[in-house]
């Protein structure tokens, strides 16, 4: 490894990929009538990153005004995700972060904001189902609702949600030698990205980079160790970590087309290059032999 805290002439950005791959992606709008039960249903219902588990995944594209939403409330367009090509468990598996995280918070409904999809779930048979038989479908602000009773009336939900295609896991990592620029440069590339459609970050700035090899299989992907600092002397001519380096944070990164997560990871970047606490920029990557896609680094900006 280059040691680039004594070398200020190299580029800060690795000649490396992020490696990403195909997935499936519900594209909602939740709105509700305040904005701190928006923010919490929207929070929770995205606040674990799941697919490495065989879960759901979600994150929050963007805030609503009024006038952007179906029924002229407060609303968010929220993500949710699945690795796998298999709408009838996406179905169930969405079905709880709906049930647990919105439907349960005052006052909220759930519209499909979906962008030429590919298919569509229906969600009568595991969130309409909630109303036990009670429930009824009505024409509600120009959508087909599905409306079920609950304690302080009532929930709503669009009866069909389109799922379309997409690529999951494009990341960055962003080098860094003190913990205030771990925060600081992670939010700021954060705020960026939130400026491109299309595209979350599941989960916000990640702490854990992890590697498919494990000595612990029950857990699914462990940590990966050679680019943990604390473990430099340990593992000697192992470890990956350059020198001067103590923290490497990682941006995750799922997106509707390749262009929008491409735009996404040079916006990020770009925030980051402009302080100099961030040492350098590099990603995550298999070798090659796990994603479906290879995003170099050094080719978004030609």
């Amino acid at each position: 490894m280059v040691d680039i805290t004594t070398n200020p002439s190299c580029e800060k950005i690795e000649d490396t990929y992020a490696e990403a791959f195909n997935g499936i992606c519900c594209r909602v709008i939740v709105t509700a009538d305040d904005e701190e039960t928006l923010k919490r249903a929207a929070y929770d219902a995205t606040s674990t990153p799941g697919t490495v588990i065989g879960r759901v995944e979600g994150g929050i594209e963007c805030w609503l005004n009024e006038n952007q939403t179906p029924d002229s409330r407060k609303g968010a367009i929220i993500h949710f995700w699945f690795d796998k090509d298999d709408p009838g468990k996406f179905e169930k598996e969405l079905s709880y972060r709906i049930r647990q995280d919105i439907l349960v918070k005052p006052f909220t409904s759930i519209f499909d904001a979906s962008i030429n999809p590919t298919g569509y779930i229906k969600t009568l048979k595991h969130v309409g189902h909630c109303g036990d038989g009670y429930e009824w479908e009505e024409e509600l602000y120009g959508r087909h609702m599905i409306v079920v009773p609950i304690a302080i009336p009532d929930f709503l939900i669009e009866r069909e949600l389109g799922y379309m295609k997409g690529i999951m896991g494009a990341n960055f990592w962003y080098y860094c030698n003190n913990k205030k620029s771990v925060l600081e440069c992670g939010r700021a590339a954060l705020k960026a990205i939130e400026s491109v459609e299309g595209v979350i970050t599941p989960f916000d700035i990640c702490s854990a980079a992890s590697k498919p090899e494990t000595n612990y299989p029950w857990i699914g992907p462990t940590t990966n160790h050679p680019y943990c600092p604390t473990l430099q002397n340990l593992l000697g001519k192992e470890s990956r970590v350059p020198k001067g380096v103590e923290y490497i944070p990682e941006i995750v990164i799922n997106g509707l087309d390749l262009e929008s997560l491409k735009k996404a990871m040079k916006v990020g970047i770009e925030v980051m290059l402009e302080n100099e606490n961030v040492l350098g920029i590099s990603a995550g990557n298999y070798g090659g032999k796990l994603g479906d896609h290879k995003i170099h680094l050094k080719e978004l900006f030609p």
